[in-house]
């Protein structure tokens, strides 16, 4: 399995501070000259692949920081933009192919990392076999420098030595892949990303063969429906509402900038913030359900494909919270790579008109959505999007489901996902779940509260 170790990375000494920046900062200067050479022939060329692209000098780039970040560091650096690259032209190649939906959004070719007067974005990357990290009492990173660097540290056999602070999430790893390295300006910290293998065997099985059915909404990020009776809904209002206040503020500031200025270190923060609380969000959301998931004996979740959403809701609210909120493409990796740990496969299916269709008759054309309201004339009332989960399981599984009478509500902190404390089901959830004022007149529970 691919997993990643994400640790903090504090230099001893300012020497060696001053060594990791211009190091970072060397990096950020070699892709940004690999990138312009190819940004410049792809503009020239007609061909749709893009094959000038890869005419561009990048030995003699590469030849002129080799001083300062080492051969092999600065032949990662010319390997990762190749690799930005290549997946522009595949997205490209997809976003023009109608069969194929995996990317709604025309892309973009790879980006620069600052510029020198602006300030670089320190980033950069290190070969895996060009650095080591040692776990204990006294965590360290060595990673090897070029010869223009060497002589401003006393770390042995001229490599660079950093502490490491944090415990890693898979000490035990079979193999691991180029370390990613940054300085993050929002909590002026170095950070560092190791790719690692681990082995299958750390994989949980799971303890029955029960389903789940996720519906990702706009407002509720989502609501799951498992075939054991349960239903959990995550709130995702404030989080949408902070995400668009700190995206006005960016665009205020852009608005102040000066003629020919795009950015700035503060709007760079910014875009930096709202990027990691999304992530934090969406990584603890994945964990939280998962295990939630795993406890029941969930071994298969459905979640619905993006398109049919767009086709049925489209809006420029919608897209928004879709793609530049949720990031639904990220969540669904995020939850697949995430459901791997436990043994329970992530499978993407159609949800078409699960939205609109009524429980309780099966009918799409009369029934109404009020905010999180579905009601229907033949008398149904829940939670639009939970009887939305709920009818997607109910499709996938081909077998009746029947839920709890109350969902589990959980609201974000900034921390955790939680029960919100005037939560009903804080007091009771044995007694909620044969509460009979739940139950509708003729005996079906309601997807949602009464």
């Amino acid at each position: 399995m691919k997993r990643t170790n994400t640790f903090a990375v504090r230099p001893l000494t300012d020497d060696d501070e001053q060594v990791l920046r211009d190091l970072l900062d060397a990096c950020a200067a070699l892709w940004n000259e690999i990138n312009y050479q190819r940004l410049m022939r792809y503009n020239d060329e007609d061909g749709f692949e893009g094959e000038d692209v890869w005419d561009a000098d990048t030995g003699k780039l590469e030849g002129k920081y080799k001083g300062v970040l080492g051969a092999s560091t600065a032949q990662t650096v010319r390997r990762a933009n190749t690799e930005a690259w290549r997946g522009f032209f595949e997205n490209k190649k997809a976003y023009h192919d109608e069969s194929n939906t995996s990317v709604t959004e025309h892309p973009e070719p790879p980006g620069f990392r600052g510029n020198e007067d602006d300030g670089r974005v320190l980033k950069g990357v290190v070969r895996k076999d060009a650095y080591t990290v040692e776990w204990g009492d006294c965590s360290r990173l060595e990673m090897v420098v070029g010869k223009e660097l060497r002589d401003r540290h006393n770390s042995p056999k001229s490599r660079l030595r950093l502490e490491i602070v944090g415990d890693p999430n898979w000490p035990d790893y079979e193999d691991q892949g180029r370390l990613e390295l940054w300085y993050d300006e929002t909590d002026s910290t170095f950070r560092a990303s190791q790719p690692v293998t681990v082995s299958a065997d750390t994989r949980d099985t799971p303890l029955a063969d029960e389903k789940a059915a996720l519906d990702i909404g706009a407002n509720n990020l989502v609501a799951c429906t498992t075939t054991t009776g349960e239903q959990y809904l995550y709130e995702g209002r404030e989080l949408f509402q902070r995400f668009r206040e700190t995206t006005r503020e960016i665009a205020r500031l852009q608005s102040k900038l000066k003629e020919n200025r795009y950015t700035s270190k503060r709007i760079r923060r910014l875009y930096r913030k709202r990027t990691r609380r999304r992530d934090h969000a969406q990584e603890a959301l994945c964990r939280d359900l998962l295990e939630r998931l795993y406890a029941e004996g969930v071994d298969t979740v459905y979640v619905g494909g993006l398109t049919d959403v767009l086709e049925t809701h489209w809006s420029v609210k919608v897209n928004a919270k879709t793609h530049n909120f949720w990031a639904f493409k990220q969540f669904t990796e995020r939850l697949a790579c995430t459901a791997e740990e436990y043994g329970i496969s992530v499978e993407v299916r159609s949800e078409a008109w699960t939205s609109q269709e009524c429980p309780q008759c099966g009918g799409t054309d009369r029934t109404t959505r009020h905010q999180d309201t579905l009601t229907c004339p033949c008398g149904f009332e829940g939670h639009a999007d939970l009887t939305a989960s709920e009818t997607f399981l109910r499709r996938q599984t081909e077998q009746a489901v029947r839920p709890m009478a109350r969902p589990v509500r959980f609201e974000w902190d900034d921390h955790n996902w939680s029960e919100p404390q005037h939560s009903p089901a804080r007091e009771s959830p044995k007694e909620q779940r044969t509460d009979p004022s739940t139950v509708h007149r003729d005996g079906n529970i309601a997807s949602g509260e009464s």
